[in-house]
């Protein structure tokens, strides 16, 4: 194959989290946005080190498994990808890229501890295979969407970015990974701002006044938080939006309308300044039996029914930690977030600790744990790498949650030296994963349970948790 060539041919697999492998005159090309067993064609732009790297032109044959009905925005939207594969078929993909992304990790195992059978039958003794989500729509509890147009100079638009662009963006009034009242308040916005003759903010002129509209709804309590996130350019009565959102007939409640002011160059979700428009700038939300505070810049898993799913399996990967039913053990939970694990463990520990880079987060962190009764719980705001070092308790236990990057590799060396019995690592980008088990083998643990969780249906995202133990 050579560069600016169309070729031919059919999808072997797709590695995590969007890389096709296609196979075409005896070589292999990488194309992104395609399924297996596809037939496609794709124009090669790209060969490096015996490496191709190809674009999709066209489906010549769809696979057999795809769906013909699916969200009408797929496809031009970018946000999800894995919408018109029924969803046995996508947690099957989902499980066969983590399983080959770990199969290098747990080659190493077997040298490490001497063992040479059969390296499927061993990685079946140990991965455990996928768990589903609850549900496979109107999952999403936190949708973060972008004011543009979609083509350049057109109407305005408010919702995702088109596949493949950074400045078009696609209205998704019928996105399918939320709920209705998530369209209704999206219309809502967008049909007020488009009689307005609002402007939003260019990112390339860096002009304009429209930049995010942020909701998050708890899928227990139906509560609902609505942030406008705009620049500083001009200055606007907000209270004509407020009183046509909460006329709204929505199924959900509306706590909170907020106007987030934000001038940074970055196309990010942040706040210089907020006002409070309407109610209060939280809501609540019920996990596992635990009730959370949550802001607009809380962390919490975007899935909150998959996300029990994920907890529970994560506490229950770490096992009885008590002493023949007395809380006499410690455990660190890093990266904890608002603390989620921390509180859980808590009733079967002495303490939980937590640690977490975001202020804020960690604030959250102390709040949910007063409010749900918890006092043998600790937060500490720093990075990771740093923290532990000031820590005067030793861990027994050691549960990581790190961001999608993984863990610093001297913030890893530091979490091995503490050398506890177990620890458990979850993961929501498996490259990352695959990285830090090299090094944790390296260190003296061995895999004992690995297993994935799907939290986001519809898209190649999934989690890993991962029990480890220290070989003795």
């Amino acid at each position: 194959m050579k560069k600016g060539q169309i070729c031919e041919g059919y999808v072997q697999r797709v590695d995590f989290p969007n890389k096709g492998v296609v196979l075409c005159e005896d070589e292999i090309a990488i194309v992104k946005n395609v399924l297996p067993d596809q037939k496609i064609s794709f124009i090669v732009n790209k060969k490096r080190k015996g490496k191709v790297e190809g674009r999709l032109l066209e489906v010549i044959e769809r696979a057999p498994y795809e769906l013909t009905e699916f969200c009408p925005h797929f496809g031009e939207c970018g946000g999800c990808n894995y919408q018109n594969i029924p969803y046995e078929k996508q947690l099957e993909i989902k499980e066969s890229q983590v399983k080959n992304l770990l199969k290098s990790a747990f080659t190493k195992q077997m040298l490490l501890e001497g063992i040479e059978k059969d390296t499927d039958q061993y990685i079946n003794n140990i991965f455990e295979g996928i768990k589903a989500s609850p549900v496979q729509t109107s999952y999403r509890n936190k949708m973060e969407f972008s004011f543009g147009d979609e083509y350049k100079d057109g109407p305005l638009a408010l919702g995702m970015h088109k596949r493949g662009s950074f400045y078009d963006i696609v209205s998704v009034r019928d996105c399918q990974i939320v709920d209705e009242d998530y369209r209704t308040v999206l219309a809502c916005v967008l049909d007020y701002f488009t009689h307005k003759n609002s402007s939003y903010f260019h990112r390339i002129r860096h002009e304009g006044y429209l930049r995010h509209l942020l909701v998050r709804k708890a899928q227990k309590t139906g509560e609902i938080l609505i942030a406008l996130v705009t620049t500083t350019q001009e200055t606007q009565d907000l209270q004509p939006l407020v009183v046509q959102l909460l006329a709204l007939c929505l199924n959900g409640k509306i706590t909170g309308v907020l106007h987030t002011k934000n001038d940074s160059l970055a196309d990010i979700v942040q706040s210089d300044d907020t006002v409070i428009l309407y109610g209060k700038d939280y809501f609540y939300e019920e996990l596992l039996g635990l009730r959370f505070k949550i802001s607009q810049f809380s962390f919490f898993q975007t899935n909150t029914l998959g996300a029990e799913v994920l907890y529970k399996t994560a506490r229950d990967f770490l096992g009885d930690i008590s002493n023949k039913g007395k809380c006499t053990k410690t455990v660190f939970d890093l990266y904890c977030g608002t603390g989620t694990i921390t509180q859980l463990l808590a009733p079967v520990a002495k303490k939980v600790i937590g640690v977490e880079i975001v202020e804020e987060a960690v604030q959250a962190a102390r709040q949910n744990a007063e409010m749900n009764g918890l006092h043998n719980c600790e937060f500490i705001a720093g990075d990771v790498l740093k923290v532990i070092d000031e820590i005067d308790e030793k861990p027994d236990y050691i549960v990581l949650d790190p961001p999608r990057d993984g863990i610093h590799p001297k913030a890893l060396q530091k979490i091995i030296n503490f050398q506890v019995d177990r620890l458990v690592y979850i993961s929501c980008k498996p490259t990352s994963l695959a990285r830090d088990l090299e090094v944790l083998l390296e260190g003296g643990y061995r895999m004992e349970r690995v297993v994935a969780v799907d939290q986001f249906p519809g898209t190649g995202h999934v989690e890993t948790i991962v029990r480890l133990s220290l070989k003795k």
